[in-house]
């Protein structure tokens, strides 16, 4: 697929302008399953949850709507956005998804889970907050989204980088809004995943287990 000028890079993609409206995100390697993302993406859509609107998805490259504004990460370096609202809006979102019925999943139990939700992944556009990235979607349980979220936050509050007190703010705002879905057992296999990611390096996995205590001690605070 024709590409255009590269807007910006990820982990594990690149994304390219195309015609006025529209974006390339391609996955770097042929990674990933463009068409099965975009049918999360959808699913979403159609019943009201903030995503890009998707054009056309083939191997590992997806068309989606192009959005305007800085993603919440960019926007607390602008000074446009405070670490509580940060972690109430990451709430919300989660609390929003898992209001929608699975795609798959008969399960009334079962859910459409992000597992990447954090800070880079939701922009902050004139329409309101939208979530990008559904490359790691999956149906089941929403507490596992909930630890997953958590999780990350954790090891960049612990991490020692300057944005840690930031997302250890936004880590304590998340878990007010939590309503008790993230559990021990969510943690711990958000942690195992965390672990086996290959995108992961060996000091952020490193991080894991002090993430781990950083997010027992909030809650039980």
């Amino acid at each position: 697929m024709r590409t255009g000028r590269l807007l910006g890079s990820g982990r594990s993609a690149d994304v390219y302008e195309m015609d006025g409206a529209w974006v390339l995100r391609r996955m770097r390697g042929g990674r990933g399953d463009a068409a099965a993302e975009a049918a999360v993406m959808q699913h979403l859509h159609a019943h009201g949850y903030p995503v890009p609107g998707v054009r056309a998805a083939t191997g590992a490259d997806l068309v989606m709507e192009r959005l305007s504004g800085p993603t919440m990460l960019e926007a607390f370096g602008q000074g446009l956005l405070s670490a509580q609202e940060a972690g109430l809006t990451l709430a919300r979102l989660l609390r929003k998804l898992h209001a929608v019925p699975a795609r798959l999943s008969a399960d009334p139990a079962v859910r459409v889970l992000h597992l990447d939700l954090h800070p880079d992944n939701v922009m902050l556009t004139p329409d309101g907050p939208k979530v990008i990235d559904w490359s790691n979607s999956e149906e089941g349980a929403p507490g596992l989204d909930w630890a997953m979220s958590a999780v990350i936050l954790a090891q960049v509050a612990v991490g020692g980088e300057a944005i840690g007190g930031v997302a250890e703010e936004t880590l304590e705002a998340l878990l007010d809004g939590n309503e008790d879905q993230l559990t021990g057992a969510g943690l711990a296999e958000a942690g195992r995943r965390r672990a086996a990611d290959p995108m992961m390096s060996p000091a952020e996995v490193e991080l894991l287990g002090e993430a781990d205590e950083l997010i027992r001690e909030l809650l039980s605070g």
